[in-house]
C-alpha cells in the first residue's frame, strides 16, 4: 500500500541513484561541448572508486580518499587526452582501451595492495562521506525523508548541474569551449587553441568522474568491488546525448534514468518477476529513450529543412 512515507523514502532513493548518473552526464556534457565524445566515463569512474578507497583507507581520512578519487579521475582524463590530443590516436578507440584497462586493470590493483579479486570489504578499512539532515526540511512529511540525509556528494551533483551550466553559457572559458566544438577551424583562426581546451575539458570530466566514483565507493558503499560502476558511465553518456549537451537536460535524464533504476529495485520486493529481468529496466528505458528522443530529433530536423 502507498503511504506518504513510502513515496518519500521511494524520491529518496531516485535521488540517490541518480547521482553518479548526474556526475557522468555532466562529464560526457563537458566533453560533448568541445566537440568530442567520451566514452571513457565507465573506466574513468571505475579507477576513481579504486583510488578514494586507497587513498582513504592509506591516510585514514575519508576527505583525502575523495581527494584522491578525483585526482586519480583527472590522472585518466589526461591520459585519455593525450592519446588523443597529443598522440593522435583514434578517440572512440582510446576510450575503449581505457575502459577495458580499468576494468582488469582495478582488479589488478586491488589484488596487488589487498589480495582480494572481489572487493575491498575485508582488506581496507571502510570510510564513508558524510550524510547531511538538512535543518527544518527534515521535519516535513514526504519532503523530509525525500530532500533530508543524502550523502554530501548528493548534494554537490545536484549544484554541479547549475555550475556547469554557469560555466559553459556565463564564463570566458565555457564559451571558447563551446566555440571550440561548434568550428574547432574558426575558432583557431581568432586565436584559441583547440589542443589546450580539449585537455581542459577532459580534466574537467575527470573531476566529475572522480566525484562519481568516490560517491560510487564511499557513499553509496563502503568499499571497492569489481565492475561496481556497472554501465552507469554509459547511462550517463546516453543522458548526454539525449539532451544534446544541455546540462539541465542531461541532469534531468540522468533523474529519469535513476527512477527506472529505483522502481527496478522496488518492484524486487514487490513482485515475483526474475530478478535479471527487473534489473535490466534502466537498461532497455535507456535504449527507448535514445531512440525516441532521436525519432523526435530527426523529425524536427526534417520538419525544418522541408521549410527552406
Amino acid at each position: 500500500m502507498l503511504t506518504l512515507e513510502w513515496l518519500g523514502n521511494f524520491c529518496f532513493s531516485v535521488l540517490r541513484l541518480s547521482t553518479p548518473l548526474i556526475y557522468a552526464g555532466l562529464a560526457a556534457v563537458i566533453s560533448k561541448k568541445a566537440g568530442m565524445m567520451n566514452m571513457a566515463l565507465e573506466g574513468m569512474m571505475l579507477c576513481a572508486a579504486l583510488g578514494g578507497v586507497i587513498f582513504a583507507g592509506l591516510s585514514g581520512n575519508v576527505w583525502i580518499g575523495l581527494i584522491g578519487a578525483v585526482i586519480v579521475g583527472v590522472l585518466v582524463g589526461g591520459v585519455i587526452a593525450f592519446s588523443s590530443l597529443s598522440g593522435k590516436t583514434d578517440l572512440y578507440l582510446t576510450c575503449i582501451a581505457v575502459n577495458l584497462a580499468a576494468s582488469g586493470g582495478t582488479v589488478f590493483v586491488m589484488y596487488l595492495i589487498t589480495g582480494e579479486k572481489a572487493t575491498t570489504s575485508a582488506a581496507i578499512k571502510a570510510y564513508t562521506l558524510p550524510s547531511v539532515a538538512i535543518p527544518l526540511i527534515n521535519k516535513i512529511p514526504f519532503f523530509g525523508p525525500m530532500l533530508s540525509g543524502h550523502n554530501i556528494l548528493t548534494y554537490i551533483a545536484f549544484f554541479s548541474i547549475f555550475a556547469v551550466w554557469f560555466f559553459l553559457t556565463k564564463t570566458r572559458l565555457g564559451l571558447r569551449l563551446r566555440a571550440v566544438g561548434e568550428n574547432p577551424t574558426a575558432a583557431a583562426s581568432v586565436g584559441i587553441s583547440v589542443m589546450k581546451i580539449g585537455y581542459i575539458s577532459f580534466l574537467i570530466s575527470g573531476v566529475l568522474c572522480g566525484l562519481a566514483g568516490a560517491f560510487m565507493s564511499m557513499g553509496w558503499v563502503s568499499f571497492f568491488m569489481k565492475g561496481m560502476v556497472n554501465g552507469r558511465g554509459y547511462i550517463g553518456l546516453s543522458a548526454s546525448n539525449i539532451a544534446n549537451g544541455n546540462p539541465i537536460g542531461a541532469g534531468i535524464t540522468a533523474i529519469f534514468f535513476g527512477l527506472c533504476d529505483a522502481s527496478a529495485t522496488a518492484l524486487k520486493s514487490q513482485t515475483s518477476f526474475p530478478t535479471e529481468f527487473l534489473e535490466m529496466i534502466p537498461y532497455a528505458a535507456t535504449m527507448v529513450a535514445l531512440v525516441v528522443f532521436g525519432f523526435i530529433r530527426n523529425s524536427r530536423l526534417h520538419k525544418i529543412e522541408k521549410g527552406k
